[in-house]
């Protein structure tokens, strides 16, 4: 399969051997669970199919056919794991290089301020630094969701 060179997800998909926990926490033949980037709430999902594919009317039936499964598994391990209120599921796939379809499991915890609510979570997103969960909480994170996975 040709792989778009300026795409994030299928860059990554690559080297798929050689990525770290949070990268990799849970997978199948057609998705991949990896923690989120660049995010300043740990826990913050993103499954990704592992082929490219740019639009959700784009995913063959088995493909879909797995996707409610993830998503429902993967909002109860996060409850599990955060002890969050909820879990939000988004896409979008419009920042450039990340143009391959992702949906977004966020957790959303009792004590997150009503600004940080809805769409607002979006605000917790494009951190670095700081801001951002570490690769070290992000991994620990990880290997507790697969554990349940």
């Amino acid at each position: 399969m040709t792989m778009p060179a300026d795409c994030y997800t299928c860059e990554r998909e690559a080297h798929f051997g050689a990525l770290p926990p949070w990268e990799r926490i849970a997978f199948d033949e057609h998705w991949r669970v990896a923690h989120a980037i660049g995010t300043a709430l740990p826990g913050w999902l993103v499954l990704v199919p592992r082929r490219h594919v740019t639009e959700i009317a784009a995913l063959t039936d088995v493909e879909a056919a797995g996707l409610g499964t993830w998503q429902v598994r993967l909002s109860r391990a996060l409850h599990e794991v955060t002890g969050c209120a909820k879990t939000y599921v988004v896409q979008f796939a419009e920042l450039e290089g990340f143009h391959h379809v992702h949906f977004h499991i966020v957790p959303r915890m009792g004590d997150l301020p009503r600004e940080s609510r809805g769409r607002g979570v979006f605000d917790l997103l494009g951190r670095t630094g700081d801001d951002a969960v570490p690769a070290e909480r992000m991994d620990e994170t990880a290997l507790a969701l697969a554990r349940l996975l």
